[in-house]
C-alpha cells in the first residue's frame, strides 16, 4: 500500500482517527485508491465491546474518518454534519481490516460521501453514508496554521 500517495501527511496532532500524537488513537494512514481513499487497521483488545468483538463506536470512527479524508483529499477541510451506519457482520478483535471512503456528490459547501469496512477477503462488515460541510476559508487558514506549523 505504501507505493500509493498518502493523503493524510500531517500526523503530528492529537486526532483520534489519524493523529500520531494521540496515545489511544487509531493512527490511520490513508492512501489514494483511484477515486477513493483507504487505510488498513487491525483492532486491538482495547477496541473491544462484547467479548472478542470490536465496539460499534470504533467501527463508526473508522468509517467517519475514511469518508472525511475522501472529502478533504482535494485540500479543502470539512467536518461531519450527519452520518448513517449499517453493521453487516461482526467485526472481531485482531481481524485485519480495510476501510474505504469516497465522494458521491457535492452541492456548494455540502459534500456527500460513502464508506465501507471490509475484511481481508473483501466481505463488507459495515457501510456508511455521510454529509460533510466544508469549513470557511477563515477556519481553513486557522487549521492550516495550527497543523502545518513546524518548529
Amino acid at each position: 500500500m505504501s507505493e500509493r500517495a498518502r493523503v493524510n501527511t500531517i500526523t503530528d496532532h492529537g486526532c483520534f482517527g489519524c493523529g500520531e500524537q494521540n496515545p489511544i488513537g487509531l493512527r490511520l494512514a490513508f492512501f489514494r485508491d483511484r477515486d477513493a481513499v483507504e487505510a488498513e487497521f487491525t483492532p486491538r483488545p482495547e477496541h473491544e465491546g462484547y467479548a472478542g468483538l470490536v465496539h460499534g463506536g470504533i467501527i463508526s470512527a473508522l468509517l467517519d474518518e475514511a469518508m472525511s479524508w475522501a472529502v478533504i483529499a482535494d485540500g479543502r477541510l470539512a467536518v461531519t454534519a450527519q452520518m448513517s451506519l449499517s453493521f453487516r457482520r461482526p467485526v472481531e478483535v485482531g481481524m485485519p481490516l480495510r476501510v474505504r471512503g469516497w465522494v458521491v456528490g457535492e452541492r456548494g459547501r455540502i459534500v456527500e460521501a460513502q464508506g465501507e469496512l471490509v475484511d481481508s477477503d473483501g466481505a463488507v462488515l459495515a457501510e456508511a453514508s455521510g454529509t460533510f460541510v466544508r469549513v470557511s476559508q477563515a477556519q481553513q487558514r486557522a487549521w492550516e496554521e495550527r497543523y502545518l506549523r513546524r518548529g
